[in-house]
């Protein structure tokens, strides 16, 4: 899933833009049609891999995913977007509900958990709060989307280092760790500075930590 491109109207995405993932066409049809009645922007997958291979924008989203499908689950997907370090607000819906699903979502961050079938009133609540929550969280999603960029230029060697270096150890410690001569441990964090658009060390450790990144210490 790349994310933050500026290909949707930005008029219409006045309101916010609601995902619908569900793999029962009557249902997204009737979110639809609810959704958009009151303005919204309103997008339809019937998988969930349909989903993550699209591109999100620089505007107020948030997902309504159901729990149970054949390709994936909605765990799944919500497990998916926090790998790749996508922080969006999802509304998990499910055919039954029960306390140990709902536990799993909200540890992944669900806004929301609603049972079939979705109370109208409900749901436009927790879309309108949804929104609202990322209205004020575009700014960190797009830091983190652009933190992301950096680090996927690095080369596997490069990523490697990277994990050295912010674990603390120094130049020759590394070339020792890795079996190479301290110029080239030296060439390599040049470049990865350069690529991260880093000038401090604390920088690089800085960005490491909100991507996530772990140690060589912590392996």
């Amino acid at each position: 899933m790349s994310i933050y491109n500026n290909s949707h109207n930005e008029k219409a995405l006045i309101n916010g833009l609601v995902f619908i993932v569900d793999d029962e066409e009557s249902v997204r049809k009737s979110l639809h049609n609810l959704l958009s009645s009151v303005g919204y922007q309103v997008q339809e997958f019937a998988t969930a891999q349909a989903f993550l291979d699209t591109d999100l924008p620089k505007t107020p989203v948030c997902l309504i995913l159901d729990m149970q499908m054949p390709d994936a689950s909605g765990l799944d997907v919500a497990e998916k977007l926090s790998q790749n370090n996508i922080t969006i607000p999802v509304i998990f819906l499910t055919g039954y509900g029960s306390i140990p699903l709902s536990v799993e979502a909200m540890k992944l961050g669900a806004q929301e958990f609603l049972t079939k079938p979705v109370n109208p009133d409900a749901l436009l609540i927790a879309v309108d709060k949804a929104l609202k929550w990322d209205r004020n969280n575009i700014q960190q999603r797009i830091e983190i989307a652009d933190f992301t960029s950096r680090y996927q230029s690095l080369t596997p060697r490069e990523k490697n280092v990277l994990e050295f270096i912010i674990s603390g150890l120094l130049i020759k410690q590394i070339a020792s760790e890795l079996h190479v001569s301290e110029i080239t441990i030296k060439v390599h964090k040049q470049k990865i500075m350069q690529k991260m658009f880093t000038k401090s060390l604390p920088e690089l450790v800085r960005i490491s930590e909100r991507l996530n990144i772990i140690s060589a210490r912590t392996r």
